[in-house]
Order: C-alpha cells, then structure tokens, then sequence
C-alpha cells in the first residue's frame, strides 16, 4: 500500500488506506478507468465503488490492469436498496463480484438503511454468511443513523467494521461519530468537501487557511478528516486533482485551524436524509437523474 497515506486496522483487524478514491458519478467505460488508472499511479490504494454508480466493470478492468497487486489494493462496493434482504443480498453480491471481474471484494457495504423497507437486518445475515465464505475481508454499512446501528447490533452477530456517511465541515456529525468509535466503528466520509456544485470550497475560513498552509480549500478539508480520524474517499475525474487530493501528508492543522474549521457546522446536509431516504430506483433512474442536474442520491 502507498507509503504516505495512512494505514488503519478495522475492528476484525483488516487494513484500510485512511484516503481512497470515490468513483460516484464517473461513467463505465474510459472516464473510470482512466481515474482509478490515475488514482493508483498517483499513490492511491483505495477504491470506492457501488452497485448503484454502474461503473463497477470499468473498476475491475482498472484494478485487473494495474501496476500494483491485487493485494496492495483495497476495493469497496455496495448493496443498492433493491437488492435487500437475505435472498437478494447474496445474490446482489455475486452480480457486484462478477462484474468487478475478481477473486474477492475487501469491503461490502449496505448503501442505505431503508427503515420502510426494514430489511437491513436480513440484509446483514447474509452478509455475514457472506463474510464468512471468505469472499469478502470486512463488511459494514452507508448512512445509518445510531438508531439503526443500535437496531443491527442488538440483532446480529458482527459489528459493522464501517459507517459511511456524509460528512463535511458542515456536516460534522460529532454524536454519530462519537457512538461509532465508543464500538469500534470506523465512519468514513462521503461527500467529504461538500459535493458537487456547493460552495464550501469558496467559505473565507478555508481560504485563510489555504493562504496559511499554501495549498488548495480542497486539501484542507481533507486534512481536516483526517485529523479527525475519519476514512476519506475523494471523488474526481481530473488526474491533476487526484494527485492534489492525495498530497495532503506534509503539513498538519493545528488546533486554531481546527477549531475554526469545527465552528462551521451547520448541520446542512447536501444528500439525502437516511431517516426518509427509502428509494429502490435502478441504476438507468439514477443516472438520468444525474445528467439533468437533480441532486446526488448516493
């Protein structure tokens, strides 16, 4: 794995890269793969990808054609929401493997909790078995709410190596983040400098702190995870800034920084909410949804 970013051991002690590179909303084909292609050469050893993005072919090309082993990287995929419960989770599972075109996924994640479906917890079963079979190193979950994690671990067997969910500096999610370390529960950040077309990237506190650090809004940000311990996964198309997005490991924020970094949340989400978020659409939807500029559902 690449030497500057750090390592992090899960509670079932796999390895994760703390930075990786998010894939949502990249197109199958030459777009994905020319990212993952850049992201590896540029150090990245993480790649984060999900059922629902229908890129995960072009994913499995990129890896199968690297420079590097199998082994030295890291790969996530996910359940979408119409493949929950237990029947449809394995199944889902075997379509994401065979698409990806490899031996073994290293994390498989449940996208969203979907509480009127209130299938995640047969979902995690099979999951579980899954896990078991040894075709997957470390599973967890996407945007559940300590309620729904609550609900999980009083109902199954293992905990979630994983919570990923939006968060950015205005959206810093302190309980949730607190309940999931106290459980040993890494949370990872999507979304992690505010998403596409927002405006976090232009605040004055970041710009200051650009200027002092000599580096972009961007590469605050992200330092700023992972100074607070979260796993990080980028998105970008653009080479120039998956290398930007990686060189964040020679300077550090210091607790000034940080502080005025903390007293931008606002609690503003820029997805949606998981409480209510119920949708099964399929991939065709989503990207449709996309190219006419309706916000991101993940």
């Amino acid at each position: 794995m690449s030497s500057s970013v750090p390592i992090i051991t899960l509670n079932n002690d796999v390895k994760i890269p703390q930075l990786g590179l998010g894939v949502w909303q990249l197109k199958n084909g030459q777009e994905t793969e020319i990212a993952v292609d850049a992201a590896i050469k540029a150090g990245y050893r993480m790649i984060d990808t999900a059922a629902l993005y229908a890129n995960e072919p072009s994913v499995g090309k990129a890896i199968r054609g690297a420079s590097v082993p199998r082994e030295e990287l890291f790969v996530t995929t996910k359940l979408w929401n119409s493949d929950q419960g237990y029947k449809n989770a394995m199944i889902g599972f075997d379509k994401s493997l065979k698409r990806l075109g490899l031996d073994y996924i290293d994390m498989y994640l449940i996208h969203w909790p979907m509480p009127k479906l209130d299938q995640y917890i047969a979902t995690w079963r099979a999951m579980e078995e899954i896990y078991s079979s040894g075709r997957v190193k470390a599973i967890g979950v996407c945007n559940f709410p300590i309620a729904h994690l609550e609900n999980l671990m009083n109902n199954t067997t293992i905990i979630p190596a994983v919570n990923q969910v939006e968060l950015h500096p205005r959206l810093q999610q302190p309980e949730l983040r607190q309940f999931c370390s106290d459980r040993g529960i890494y949370c990872q950040s999507w979304s992690p400098i505010g998403g596409t077309g927002g405006d976090l990237l232009n605040d004055s506190t970041l710009s200051k702190l650009a200027h002092k650090h000599q580096k972009s809004p961007a590469q605050i940000v992200l330092r700023w995870h992972i100074q607070i311990g979260q796993i990080v996964i980028p998105k970008s198309t653009h080479p120039e800034r998956i290398v930007e997005n990686i060189n964040i490991f020679d300077f550090e924020l210091d607790d000034t920084d940080m502080a005025a970094i903390t007293a931008m949340n606002t609690n503003t989400r820029r997805g949606p909410d998981p409480e209510t978020m119920n949708r099964e659409f399929s991939t065709d939807l989503i990207q449709l949804a996309s190219k006419i500029g309706i916000p991101p559902f993940r």
